[in-house]
């Protein structure tokens, strides 16, 4: 009964749940058909599939050859990613191999055997993935390769150092995932769906990159400790504890959510760029690509802020949250509304003895002067009572298979990757 309890309390979840599943979902990412694609990219995109549940579906939904560069660029960085994740690997080995990395594309028959990680098949395979970058036009191979690079020598620097200033833990979400922003900026360009500025502005594209990662290292704190890794910002916790294990500690509950809240605080003064960013992309493919992320970014963050459970669990969004953010989250002004929805909701739960507070509130004003709602999204959760009625109806006879439904949301419903 607590599953009934849930749907009850969020009606509209159960309609968008259903109008999404009934085929809501084609509209911002309509299938693709493999089948006219030769064997190396299916090969590819059934390693896509296997290696991300979060941007399988919107990388596949995008327009044109940008599809194709964007999915290699993605195995590209998970094949580097998984090199940077094995322990098994000796630093005297990892060093060269993280630096080298963007070599190995132009190299027919390299490929990595020896890795004991979960997607150790995109470097078992690295031939099938680096023959498709070699068909990719130069253009795109040129932007792949220079990102790689970059990324490479990048997670080296940090691979025996530990996040201590506010300066590092911007420059490790650089490598880690400023990087791809910019990368991706690069490629719409490229492409000539999108202008020129988008990819030249790397300001803009690297705020995109630190938005979504910092979110995911906040939320994922307790994931970290557990797995014996540590990127929350010394200069940060250590105001707050003498380790950053101790914010899990009951007894130390106050003042780690005092943390929690500097960290969203840091995390949110990118969130002007990302809307200035958003507001230049012309091609609808390319803005829900981009769109979508941010917004679960941003409703994460709103569910994290001054939240204990951060520090004892998982906090996710609703998946029927999830399903109005995608749906909803297809034009700048509605995008918009979205950030100012979950800002007012994160200024409703400022408490006045945070002594982030004051930096609380100048961000959300910030981020209030840019996307004041003006267009009927500012109201979209508005449905009418027969909507709504029809809704807890529906709720109280098919709960049981609402259960069902949530789960098979899974396959369209983005989550965070670090």
């Amino acid at each position: 009964m607590e599953l009934l309890r849930k749907w009850l309390g969020h009606p509209e979840d159960i309609y968008n749940l259903l109008r999404f599943k009934m085929g809501g979902y084609r509209a911002v990412m309509p299938r693709m058909d493999t089948d006219s694609l030769g064997c190396g990219l299916r090969t590819c995109y059934r390693y896509l599939n296997q290696t991300s549940r979060s941007f399988a579906a919107v990388i596949q939904a995008l327009d044109g050859e940008l599809r194709h560069a964007v999915c290699i660029f993605y195995l590209v960085l998970r094949a580097l990613d998984t090199v940077e994740d094995d322990m098994s690997i000796p630093l005297d080995v990892k060093v060269p191999m993280l630096h080298e990395f963007h070599s190995h594309l132009y190299e027919p028959d390299w490929k990595y055997t020896e890795s004991k990680e979960k997607d150790r098949q995109v470097l078992e395979d690295f031939p099938t993935i680096s023959m498709e970058f070699r068909n990719l036009s130069k253009v795109y191979q040129d932007v792949i390769s220079d990102i790689c690079h970059k990324m490479g020598v990048g997670m080296a620097e940090f691979l025996e150092k530990k996040v201590d200033s506010q300066h590092e833990w911007d420059k490790y979400c650089h490598y880690v995932a400023g990087l791809v922003g910019i990368g991706l900026s690069r490629l719409f360009s490229a492409s000539e769906l999108e202008d020129s500025i988008v990819g030249q502005d790397t300001d803009l594209a690297n705020s995109m990159g630190l938005f979504l990662q910092k979110t995911n290292i906040i939320r994922d704190y307790l994931e970290d400790q557990l797995e014996g890794r540590e990127f929350w910002p010394r200069e940060v916790w250590s105001r707050y504890a003498k380790k950053l294990s101790d914010l899990a500690k009951p007894e130390n509950i106050d003042v780690a959510v005092q943390c929690l809240n500097e960290l969203i605080t840091n995390a949110l003064h990118h969130v002007p760029n990302v809307l200035t960013y958003l507001s230049r992309l012309k091609n609808q493919s390319v803005f829900n690509f981009c769109a979508i992320p941010q917004v679960m970014a941003i409703a994460t963050l709103a569910a994290c802020y001054n939240n204990q459970q951060v520090f004892r669990g998982v906090v996710k969004i609703r998946k029927g949250q999830a399903v109005t953010l995608m749906m909803d989250a297809t034009n700048i002004q509605a995008v918009k509304a979205i950030m100012y929805q979950y800002v007012e909701e994160i200024y409703q739960k400022i408490p006045s003895t945070d002594p982030s507070s004051n930096k609380t509130q100048q961000v959300i004003a910030s981020i209030r002067a840019m996307s004041l709602p003006g267009s009927p999204m500012a109201s979209r959760h508005h449905y009418s009572p027969i909507y709504l009625s029809c809704a807890m109806l529906l709720a109280a006879l098919s709960w049981q298979y609402l259960s069902t439904l949530s789960k098979a949301t899974e396959e369209y419903v983005p989550a965070g990757e670090n």
